[in-house]
């Protein structure tokens, strides 16, 4: 008598890609509410992202706008629907970028301001603080630890989302991880404990 193998339990957020894959094939397939249901789904994660990669809500949702016209007219040539994520977010980080470039002067302002404001804090909530944190990370380094941390997406999916060799990209987590750490193992300033 043989013995089975236990069943193992599918990856984390495994069935959220493969509904993703459905839905990408479904607009592939003329399907509109399937494309209504992908954006209604990727909406929320986006502009969380750009939010994390602009530091501004404003510029985050004019950058998810234009990710998402990117989206729609460029779905029909996605190769694989798998790499939907790496894809979208890849998009995403151009129109990111793009901005950036844009408002080189008023960004500036806006990190020497974040930068004064961080200083200040005593005693920071753990929120706060993390924050802080990745405030403080280089752009690149940011969006890489986003990805990985809250995106859940794996390295050769970031290496594809930021176009950058997978070497590059785990590079960029390994900094982004030792920076977060000093960053968040340091006890705030005024706090005697």
């Amino acid at each position: 008598m043989t013995q089975r193998s236990p069943i193992s339990k599918p990856p984390a957020g495994a069935a959220e890609r493969i509904y993703d894959e459905l839905l990408v094939t479904m607009i592939w397939a003329g399907d509109r509410r399937a494309m209504d249901r992908l954006a209604a789904r990727w909406q929320p994660r986006l502009i969380r992202t750009a939010s994390r990669y602009l530091g501004s809500g404003q510029d985050a949702n004019a950058a998810v706008q234009e990710a998402w016209i990117s989206i729609l007219k460029g779905i029909h040539g996605l190769k694989d629907p798998a790499r939907f994520a790496a894809w979208a977010y890849g998009i995403l980080r151009r129109r990111c970028a793009d901005m950036i470039r844009k408002a080189t002067n008023r960004r500036s302002v806006q990190i020497e301001l974040a930068d004064g404001d961080s200083s200040e804090v005593t005693k920071p909530l753990d929120g706060v603080a993390i924050r802080v944190a990745f405030n403080a990370l280089p752009a690149d380094q940011r969006f890489a630890a986003h990805l990985f941390f809250v995106e859940g997406l794996t390295l050769a999916e970031i290496s594809e989302a930021q176009e950058v060799p997978l070497g590059t990209a785990k590079s960029r987590l390994f900094h982004a991880r030792r920076q977060l750490k000093t960053a968040l193992s340091d006890p705030p300033p005024g706090d005697d404990q």
